[in-house]
C-alpha cells in the first residue's frame, strides 16, 4: 500500500478571496503542500468569522478589499473570537496605511500577491511558529509614511461618501447633523491636500487610510 506522507496533524487554512479563479488557484497550490489542509474558502468578508468558528483554522489568509466586510475588519474579529487563529493578509494593494491597520488589527503577516507560492507557504509556517512576516519593501515604506492623519469620524465620513452620497445621506447614515458632516469632510479634504470629497476618498484609499 502507498504510504501517506502527510503529518498526523496538518496545518488548517482558511482562504478569503473574492476572485474565484485566484481563490481556487491558491487552494490548489497550498493544498499541494504536504503539511497544509485548506478547510474553508469564502468570497466575502462578512463570512470569514462564521467560517472560522466552524472550521477552526490555524491560519487565515485574508484579502483586504472584500464584499461585505474588509479583511482588516475581519482580522480584528478573529483576534477577539478565534484568538488561536493567526492572520496573514495577502493583498494586491501594498499600501503603508493598510500595513499599519493590519498590524493594529492583530495580523501576524502582510504580503503582496505577486510573490511565489513557495514564499507564501514559508510565511504561513513562520506566522504559525509565532513570527511576524511583512513584505520587506512595504515595511520600509511604512516606516517613512507615518500614521494616518484622519480621525475615526473623518474616516467614517469619507467611507460614507465613497459612492457619491450627499451630505444629507452621510448625515443620516452616521446619525450626525449635516453641519457636523461638512466639518468632518472639510477637515479630511484639508488633511489629504485635495479639492473635494471624492478626491479625498481617492487619496485616502491610495495611502491605505480607508
Amino acid at each position: 500500500m502507498p504510504q501517506d506522507h502527510r503529518p498526523a496533524r496538518s496545518v488548517r487554512l482558511l482562504l478569503a478571496e473574492d476572485q474565484g479563479m485566484m481563490r481556487s488557484a491558491l487552494a490548489l497550490l497550498l493544498g499541494m503542500e504536504p503539511d497544509f489542509e485548506v478547510v474553508a474558502q469564502v468570497e466575502a468578508g462578512d463570512r470569514i468569522l462564521e467560517a472560522a468558528l466552524a472550521s477552526r483554522p490555524d491560519v487565515a489568509l485574508l484579502d483586504i478589499e472584500l464584499p461585505g466586510r474588509s479583511g482588516l475588519d475581519a482580522a480584528a474579529d478573529l483576534r477577539t473570537e478565534v484568538p488561536e487563529c493567526r492572520v496573514l493578509i495577502l493583498t494586491t494593494f501594498g499600501r503603508p496605511g493598510y500595513l499599519r491597520r493590519a498590524m493594529e488589527a492583530g495580523a501576524a503577516g502582510f504580503l503582496v500577491k505577486d510573490g511565489p507560492v513557495e514564499d507564501l507557504a514559508k510565511a504561513v509556517r513562520r506566522v504559525l511558529s509565532g513570527e511576524t512576516v511583512i513584505d520587506p519593501a512595504l515595511a520600509a515604506a511604512a516606516l517613512g509614511a507615518g500614521p494616518s492623519p484622519l480621525t475615526t469620524r473623518e474616516q467614517e465620513a469619507l467611507n460614507a461618501a465613497v459612492d457619491g452620497a450627499t451630505v444629507a445621506d452621510i448625515a443620516a447614515k452616521l446619525h450626525l447633523s449635516e453641519s457636523t458632516v461638512r466639518n468632518y469632510l472639510s477637515s479630511a479634504i484639508g488633511k489629504t491636500g485635495t479639492r473635494n470629497r471624492m478626491e479625498a476618498v481617492r487619496a485616502a484609499r491610495q495611502q491605505g487610510w480607508l
